[in-house]
């Protein structure tokens, strides 16, 4: 892939990311959602390329728009796979938490799983862990194979989980096991991202959260060489037969990182509320303010993004 797409891909996420934060802490996670999805469908048409969406807002009888299956762009240039998000905790916008981002991957025609809308139990690490942590092992003994390796205790670790009830053993096993919990509400696609940080002081993600965000958050991992890895947690039969339709046979399947993104895979991500991995769009008497990230497999470049956008020389807002 060319290497100036990832600045117009960025484009996207920049206009889903300032419509969206228009309606942060308002309590609308719909309105929220489907402004985001509108202005990033907009822009995306923009784009030299000739992209499809494997990961999206659902399948074409759920969502009229960015759904599975949708093709976007010019029609013009390369073939692409595009899994996206266009506003990653809705719930975070709506009640003005943070870490909400507007996301996508971008990969070469057959590097994204095209994973269902189902649930994926998940662990992320940064590069220090590679071939350390494995999601078979139990958290304990992840975390005391991660602490040898980091020369430190236990209690020195942080983990990254997501609050939910299904989550009460996960939780119970690591503060047992000695590590610091954070816990987060939504987004763990940052979350995943921030293992990789070292000042973010998050060392492992741990827990189950969705699949198609474990697809995008893999593709983040491999231009940033941490170590992603997933499998999928059906919660019924309809699960699983959703995953068959997707060409999943094995539900049971321990996917590694390079399964679930391979090859030249691109990740874009712009801010709508503050966190972690990036600021919030800021809105100014002349238009507003984002922090955006572009990432690369094939060069491992990372680069953060300020942009200052007039509306009186953007219509498209």
């Amino acid at each position: 892939m060319k290497r100036n797409l990832a600045l117009e891909f960025i484009r996207a996420t920049e206009i889903a990311a300032i419509n969206s934060a228009r309606w942060m802490g308002k309590g609308d996670e719909k309105a929220a959602d489907q402004a985001a999805v509108d202005g990033m469908r907009k822009m995306l048409d923009t784009v030299d390329c000739r992209g499809v969406v494997v990961i999206g807002e659902g399948e074409r009888d759920e969502a009229p728009m960015l759904y599975i299956g949708e093709k976007v762009g010019s029609g013009t240039g390369p073939e692409l796979e595009i899994a996206l998000d266009p506003l990653e905790g809705t719930t975070i916008c709506a009640t003005g938490g943070a870490n909400s981002i507007s996301v996508m991957a971008i990969g070469e025609k057959g590097c994204l799983l095209n994973a269902p809308d189902i649930y994926m139990n998940k662990l992320a690490v940064g590069p220090i862990g590679v071939g350390v942590v494995d999601i078979r092992n139990t958290p304990t003994e992840n975390l005391t194979k991660l602490a040898a390796k980091k020369g430190c205790e236990i209690m020195d670790l942080t983990v990254v989980i997501l609050d939910r009830p299904r989550h009460k053993e996960l939780i119970a096993e690591v503060r047992n096991a000695g590590a610091r919990i954070y816990l987060i509400g939504d987004g763990d696609v940052s979350a995943a991202i921030a293992t990789t940080m070292p000042e973010t002081g998050i060392d492992l993600m741990l827990g189950v959260g969705g699949a198609p965000e474990g697809v995008i958050a893999a593709a983040a991992m491999r231009c940033i060489k941490g170590d992603f890895q997933g499998m999928l947690v059906p919660r019924n039969d309809e699960d699983i037969a959703r995953a068959a339709r997707m060409g999943i046979p094995d539900i049971n399947k321990i996917y590694s990182i390079e399964e679930l993104a391979k090859g030249d895979v691109m990740f874009v991500a712009t801010g709508v509320t503050d966190g972690s991995l990036l600021k919030g769009v800021k809105f100014k008497p002349w238009g507003a303010t984002t922090h955006s990230i572009s990432m690369r497999s094939a060069s491992g470049t990372v680069r953060h993004i300020h942009a200052e956008h007039h509306f009186d020389r953007k219509p498209v807002y």
